[in-house]
């Protein structure tokens, strides 16, 4: 079955940098996107970055041109690199794929952006 797992979360300071990965199994990797998504403290999950299968990216108006999203096919991972946080990053990072119309899910990772 098709397994997410994240890491990479923690704590960091105002302007600092964090970068998250993905790793997933029970696919085959290459053939689907790839999204980070994020849950704030109230609020909904957003999408934060899209990386298509025909090597497309997506970004979230928020995270455009602080964050960036890249895979390695070979290690079946995507990565969230994450520059200039701010406070407002805060929240419970996942990576998410759809695969023959089921959507999954990784279990999160927490980011936490504060002095």
């Amino acid at each position: 079955q098709v397994q997410l797992v994240e890491s990479g979360g923690g704590l960091v300071q105002p302007g600092g940098s964090l970068r998250l990965s993905c790793a997933a199994s029970g696919m085959i990797f290459s053939a689907y996107a790839m999204g980070w998504y994020r849950r704030s403290p109230g609020k909904q999950r957003q999408l934060v970055a899209l990386f298509t299968s025909s090597g497309s990216t997506t970004y979230a108006n928020s995270a455009k041109g602080r964050f960036t999203i890249s895979r390695d096919n070979a290690k079946n991972t995507v990565y969230l690199q994450m520059n200039s946080l701010k406070p407002e990053d805060t929240a419970v990072y996942y990576c998410r794929v759809v695969v023959n119309g089921h959507e999954h899910w990784g279990q999160g990772t927490q980011v936490t952006v504060s002095s």
